[in-house]
């Protein structure tokens, strides 16, 4: 009796086995097991390997000449090889430009930090749970328990192409917690702050942003939107699956190239892009010095390294929401880092 058990034990120890190894992500176990290379641009040719079209990489180290790397296709229509050069939208990365703005209206006295979304835009009182409590300071640090309008069903089948309709997918709906009490990350925050200064300025807040931000650091391929570019200058996005190029669809993303970004990254980490401590201090206070960015088509890694003083902007232009697509995409900028930090 005691053999057979031992019989039935092993099998079963076996077929668990085999069902582990039948779930273990092994696209990702082979991209860190393969050797490290001895550069930057034979891990950046790896980029197909790991399912990426195109691949983009700029590295600024201190005291070297920036470098930029480029693998893959550009576009997949005539195989076009990955221009260095060209635009890209960064999605999210776009929070840091505008909570830059933010905390430069706070410093010249045009916003406050503690006023609520109810003292700059009262029409959405009673439309917004809590819009009489949530501060422009829980705006910029997702603690403002509203929904998010990209968690909203099926979004990204069909994205919102304007904010009001962004803006009235959440509209009336309980909020997710109560402000301040946690953290959420929300893209309707970041909505609700370029409404917000747009109402106090006037006028477009990325104007301000490019004459308060842009202009200073000598950034001429930053741009606000698809609309504002020529389309034959960016970089074509794919969703795995699908053979359409994401390109043209417009989601409300900036879009620029890897240098420009890597100048804002640097500039916003030096603090040269604060007028004063004072100005960098209120940015410090509410928010980050890196981000990173992922829409349909399109992934940014954008980080400052103070170890080595360097800033790493990686763009991939293949996109997909389910799987190791993401993870991947931060192997592979983990992987150039640790070369950069053993050179």
């Amino acid at each position: 009796m005691k053999k057979q058990n031992l019989k039935i034990f092993r099998i079963v120890l076996l077929l668990g086995t085999l069902i582990s190894l039948y779930f273990v992500p092994w696209p990702i176990v082979k991209a860190w097991l393969i050797p490290l290379p001895d550069n930057v641009q034979t891990q950046v040719n790896k980029a197909t390997d790991y399912g990426f079209d195109g691949i983009i990489v700029y590295v600024d180290k201190a005291n070297e000449t920036p470098t930029l790397y480029a693998a893959g296709t550009k576009n997949r229509i005539g195989n076009v090889p990955a221009d260095p050069k060209a635009l890209f939208k960064i999605a999210s990365v776009d929070k840091l430009y505008n909570a830059v703005a933010v905390s430069k209206l706070v410093y010249n006295g045009t916003l406050d930090l503690d006023n609520t979304i109810s003292d700059y835009l009262p029409e959405l009182q009673g439309r917004i749970a809590y819009a009489n409590t949530i501060s422009i300071r829980m705006l910029v640090q997702h603690r403002s328990g509203i929904p998010n309008y990209t968690d909203t069903f099926n979004y990204w089948s069909e994205p919102k192409t304007n904010d009001d309709d962004k803006l009235a997918l959440i509209l009336d709906k309980p909020a997710n917690f109560k402000p301040d009490t946690a953290y959420a990350y929300c893209n309707t925050n970041y909505l609700l702050l370029s409404r917000i200064m747009e109402r106090v300025l006037g006028y477009d807040p990325f104007i301000f942003i490019q004459n308060a931000i842009l202009n200073p650091l000598n950034l001429n391929q930053t741009y606000a939107s698809i609309n504002a570019v020529h389309l034959n200058d960016v970089m074509s996005g794919y969703y795995v699956g699908y053979d359409v190029d994401l390109k043209s669809n417009q989601v409300g993303s900036m879009l620029a190239t890897a240098e420009d970004l890597g100048k804002f990254i640097r500039a916003l980490n030096d603090g040269s892009i604060f007028k004063n401590k004072k100005e960098q201090d209120i940015y410090t206070s509410i928010y980050k010095y890196e981000h990173t960015g992922l829409i349909p088509g399109y992934q940014t890694i954008a980080k400052y390294h103070e170890d080595i003083d360097t800033v790493v902007i990686q763009f991939t232009n293949t996109v997909d929401f389910e799987g190791y697509n993401w993870n991947l995409s931060e192997i592979m900028y983990n992987r150039i880092v640790k070369i950069l930090k053993r050179t």
